[in-house]
């Protein structure tokens, strides 16, 4: 029996965020664990469970594109999943759901942004590694996560560039032109300033990026590190791109 009453209720909440009922026969020591950083304890935390809710979100991804798109090839299917079960679309999910209140973390942990993303993605996926045991079947997740993975699934097939701007920009750098794109990123002067004189996202995100082809500017990103600018200004440049040779 799950020993703190206060912590139960939050528990509780959380799950109810997630569709699913307080009566719902989840192991709370296990959801509670689900929740819990490396930076709180060493030992007692998620990183088991994480490792478990990897296989179950990467199972579930490929069950449900079967379903929906049977015509599709394998390759479409594995590149798909690749997008749904990447650390940025889980940490969206996380976010979304409103995990973040519930999970136990330290202040040295939460201090580095850049770190924010793999944190989110890796506790989303220790909550499912948490429900997928306390049944050991998908009954506590499928209910939920369905729809939301049915609505990306769908958005990335409509996208031609697959979310991956970056290798979309350079198959098309070298098809038109033979060579690659370079990027150039730096630190963004804007991060941490006054949001009243800048966008949010760019005052969020600490690193800029450029990318050009030669002497041509093609698109600027923002993101907070390094790799996630250089996909912004890739996706800048890639849509340009497209719009202007329709």
């Amino acid at each position: 029996m799950f020993e703190d009453p206060r912590r139960k209720k939050q528990l509780e909440k959380f799950i109810q965020k997630l569709g699913l009922p307080p009566t719902a026969p989840v192991e709370w020591s296990l959801l509670d664990l689900a929740l819990t950083h490396p930076s709180i304890s060493r030992v007692e935390n998620y990183e088991q469970l994480e490792f478990v809710g990897d296989s179950v979100v990467r199972l579930i991804s490929a069950e449900l594109l079967l379903e929906i798109y049977p015509q599709e090839p394998v390759g479409e299917f594995a590149a798909v999943r690749s997008i749904l079960v990447s650390d940025r679309v889980l940490a969206e999910l996380a976010e979304y759901y409103g995990l973040e209140p519930y999970l136990l973390i330290g202040s040295n942990a939460t201090g580095n942004p850049a770190g924010r993303q793999s944190w989110l993605a890796d506790a989303f996926e220790a909550v499912l590694g948490a429900l997928y045991l306390s049944t050991h079947n998908m009954d506590l997740i499928r209910p939920w996560l369905d729809l939301t993975l049915k609505t990306r699934s769908a958005e990335v097939f409509s996208d031609p560039a697959r979310f991956n701007y970056k290798d979309a920009l350079q198959e098309w750098t070298q098809r038109k032109c033979k060579i690659l794109p370079e990027y150039q990123v730096k630190e963004n002067q804007a991060f941490q300033a006054s949001k009243a004189r800048a966008d949010e996202n760019i005052l969020n995100s600490r690193f800029v990026a450029e990318v050009w082809l030669k002497e041509r500017f093609l698109g600027r990103g923002y993101g907070r590190s390094k790799k996630a600018s250089e996909q912004s200004a890739a996706k800048e440049a890639f849509l340009s791109i497209s719009q202007e040779e329709r």
